[in-house]
């Protein structure tokens, strides 16, 4: 059984490491001259469950299509190239189809 002592050890270093990795973050983006508001911006699948929407491809072609700007969009390398989307609802046009 873990001493309390050696718990607590433990537990702040897992702390300095997340703090570490935070800061790393943090670093990546200051550098590009950019801060970001993760409260503002969020990957597609966290805009899937935000707005609940079905599946990522759906977000993925609103993208492709344009209905989200390419101002409300960003691809962070240093994060392996993840895609991040303004957290706010966009504009979906119904199309009416018709079959003769």
């Amino acid at each position: 059984m873990e001493a309390k002592d050696e718990f607590r050890a433990r537990v702040l270093a897992l702390m300095e490491q997340a703090d570490q990795a935070i800061h790393a973050g943090s670093e990546v983006l200051i550098r590009k001259e950019k801060v970001l508001d993760l409260t503002e911006w969020v990957t597609i699948k966290e805009y899937c469950k935000r707005f609940d929407i079905k599946n990522t491809e759906t977000v993925s072609n609103w993208i492709k299509r344009g209905i989200i700007p390419a101002d409300d969009t960003m691809v962070i390398g240093e994060f392996n190239n993840i895609r991040m989307v303004r957290a706010k609802p966009y504009r979906v046009k119904a199309t009416l189809s018709t079959c003769q």
